[in-house]
Formats: C-alpha cells, sequence, structure tokens
C-alpha cells in the first residue's frame, strides 16, 4: 500500500483543526450537521444525477483504491519480461503457454497466450492496444465521477450558505441571535471548499494517477512481449524497456534485494 493519500489527508484536516485551536475557536462550531447534510449528501447527490449507475457503481468500487492501492513497480514487469524472452530463446515461443498460465497478471497472460498460439505480431499489436485503451475508459470514468463531485462541492455549499441566510434574515428581529446564525451559515461554503479540496478533488486525481501508472506498466508489458515474439535478445530487452521508464521508478521492492544494475549484470 501507498500511504500518500491517506497521510496527505489527514496531515490536511490536522492542519485545519490547528488552525482552529490556535485561533480559539471549537471544533464543534464547523462541525454542523445541517450545512454538512446539504454539501456532502446534496454533492453526490448531483454527481450521480449526472453520470449514469453503472458508472456511480463502478467509480464506488474503484474507492479503496484510491486510498489502498499499489503503484505497480516497472522494475518487477521488466524482469519478468526479460526472464520470458530468455525462455523463449531457450525453449521457443510455444513455452510461453505453460508462463502464461503461471503468472498472475490478466494482461500478460493474455498476451503469451496469444503468442504461443501463433497470432500475428501486427493483430496482437492491436489486440493489446484494445485492452489498453478500455483500461485507459474504464479508470478514467472513476477519476472523472470523483474530480465531478469536486466541482460541484463550493457551489452546493454557496446555495447552503444563501438559504441560511435567507433565515438569518427572517429573524433580525433577534439582534443577540444573529451573530451566531450568520457564521452557521458560511459553514456550508466551508463545507463546499473543504470538502472539495480536502476529499473529492484528492481522490479523483490519485485514481487518475494509479491509472496513469498502471497504462504505463501495460505498455511497457505490451512492447516487451512484441520483442519476445519477435526474438529480441534479452539483454537488449532489458536496456530498452528500461529507456521506457523514468529513473526513480525503477528501483526494486526492498524485499528483491537487488539493484538495477545488479539485475542487469545478472542478465
Amino acid at each position: 500500500m501507498d500511504p500518500a493519500t491517506i497521510a496527505g489527508l489527514l496531515i490536511a484536516f490536522g492542519a485545519l483543526f490547528g488552525m482552529i485551536t490556535l485561533e480559539g475557536a471549537s471544533v464543534s462550531s464547523i462541525t454542523l450537521p445541517a450545512p454538512m447534510l446539504l454539501v456532502l449528501v446534496g454533492t453526490v447527490a448531483v454527481g450521480v444525477a449526472g453520470s449514469t449507475m453503472k458508472d456511480v457503481v463502478h467509480a464506488v468500487k474503484s474507492l479503496p483504491r484510491a486510498f489502498l492501492g499499489k503503484p505497480p513497480n516497472p522494475g518487477e514487469s521488466i524482469d519478468e519480461v526479460v526472464a520470458l524472452a530468455d525462455k523463449a530463446r531457450r525453449e521457443g515461443l510455444l513455452s510461453l503457454e505453460a508462463a502464461a498460465a503461471e503468472t498472475k497478471d490478466p494482461f500478460l497472460r493474455n498476451a503469451l497466450q496469444n503468442i504461443a498460439d501463433g497470432t500475428d505480431g501486427e493483430d496482437l499489436r492491436e489486440l493489446l492496444d484494445d485492452a489498453v485503451e478500455a483500461k485507459i475508459k474504464s479508470d478514467h470514468t472513476a477519476s472523472k465521477f470523483f474530480m465531478t463531485l469536486g466541482g460541484y462541492a463550493p457551489t452546493v455549499g454557496i446555495i447552503g450558505t444563501v438559504v441560511s441566510l435567507t433565515h438569518v434574515l427572517e429573524n433580525l428581529s433577534q439582534p443577540e441571535e444573529l451573530g451566531h446564525m450568520i457564521a452557521a451559515a458560511f459553514v456550508a461554503t466551508l463545507w463546499g471548499l473543504l470538502s472539495a479540496n480536502f476529499i473529492w478533488l484528492p481522490i479523483g486525481t490519485r485514481l487518475g494517477r494509479l491509472s496513469e501508472l498502471e497504462v504505463d506498466r501495460m505498455t511497457l508489458v505490451m512492447e516487451g512481449v512484441l520483442a519476445v515474439q519477435a526474438g529480441s535478445q534479452p539483454t537488449l530487452l532489458r536496456e530498452r524497456l528500461s529507456a521506457m521508464v523514468p529513473a526513480y521508478r525503477q528501483q526494486r521492492d526492498k524485499k528483491a534485494g537487488r539493484t538495477d544494475a545488479q539485475a542487469k549484470k545478472a542478465a
């Protein structure tokens, strides 16, 4: 699990509560049920209204990934593809059928099975390109839903403030209550801005970034298996695939106990 989202949100809310404390105010002054109900529930409701139920269900199912999702490790994918290239050179392309049954990656499994079945290189590239495009569209739907909520929330907050100020104007005969009522009115605007920038937009951005990284990995695997099918030499293949990945993302998992240089030397 990558802790960036959880850590970032905790720090953001911590900074907010720290400000409230330093100002000598009370957290209860901004946690009023009525404006929170309108902003949070209303924002989700209009987001659902502007989408389809299948899209909403898909977005909700993607939500845990924003907090628990682990970015793919391109170094591991490079190692796996290079090992497949070595296997194909020693045992032939038909040996990749057994490798397809062993891999946990459905995208790689499909590619290897097609290679073993004798699918033409151009047809295989088109097939894998379609799979990548489908992944992009699927992930974009989830990311866009939460980004849309981030766009709606501030406006819904303003609606809540207008409603509350209308109530304030109805009670001008009670001047001792006006200060409290006006302050409460602006809580809706606060939660509109707060939920947009502290919740919805970070979630949408996070899902979008994870999608980009996964698509990059799939593209890396696609180019790798097509090179394997073409009979590419393993060492040269490693160099080519490594050149497709930014250096800071090529670090192996610490449990693997190998650096890129060591892995390259072993190859």
